[in-house]
């Protein structure tokens, strides 16, 4: 039997499988953008597919400091639309 691997959603700290979680990667260029194959090259942080936990990721700057950069306003507006077109809650 396999082992199927988990991650931690870096707003709510909830640990899940990591099929169920969506990654977010700043690639060795900086670009920050979602991962949907999880094998983008760069440094990841994992989100629920709830649009709450990225509401929440937002409010506390959570992905600046899981990626180790200060994200822009407006990449994370970005990263807010496309949520809505993957999740759609």
């Amino acid at each position: 039997m396999k082992k199927v691997p988990e991650r931690t959603c870096i707003a709510c700290r909830s640990s899940k499988p990591k099929n169920e979680l969506i990654r977010v990667v700043r690639d060795p260029e900086g670009v920050i953008s979602l991962d949907l194959t999880g094998k983008k090259n760069g440094r990841g942080a994992y989100l629920c597919k709830d649009k709450a936990c990225l509401a929440k990721c937002v409010k506390s700057k959570g992905l600046d400091r899981a990626l180790g950069c200060k994200v822009d306003e407006e990449v994370y507006q970005r990263l807010l639309k496309e949520y809505d077109q993957l999740c759609g809650n």
